[in-house]
């Protein structure tokens, strides 16, 4: 009976949704690469990166916004550095990258690991356990 009642409980008790959401379908720029970037939990595509734009696009409590590269360090590869900081009115983010060749992508690369911290005044930071893709256009 106890063992029910802490299933039924812990059904009830979820962890509220994250600020982030999901960004829905979108496309290869007509040059150049972009990273698409998965949340690790629920696999919902939650960021897009273009290296030739420089921007980060994200959905925060529901609004899609492009945040403009402020910074880039580290090793460049396919147009995106190891650490990138983004921001526009006020929302700051900062993206960690580890970008992999493989043999099996030919125009473009795995992100194997990543992290995505998201911060805006009066708020929480948000941070997200991130994966995805890089795929290039010429």
């Amino acid at each position: 009976m106890i063992a029910l009642f802490l299933a039924s409980l812990l059904t009830q008790m979820s962890t509220p949704p994250s600020p982030l959401g999901p960004i829905g379908s979108q496309s290869l720029p007509a040059a150049g690469c972009a990273a698409f970037l998965w949340s690790t939990t629920d696999r919902q595509l939650v960021a897009m990166v273009t290296a030739s734009s420089a921007t980060l696009r994200v959905s925060i409590d529901g609004r899609t916004v492009d945040l403009a590269r402020s910074a880039q360090q580290g090793a460049v590869t396919l147009g995106f550095g190891a650490t990138t900081s983004y921001g526009a009115d006020g929302i700051e983010a900062r993206l960690d990258m580890t970008i992999v060749a493989r043999e099996n992508l030919t125009a473009g690369a795995q992100v194997s690991q990543a992290s995505l911290q998201v911060d805006r005044p009066g708020h929480d930071s948000i941070i997200m356990p991130v994966a995805g893709l890089i795929g290039c256009t010429t």
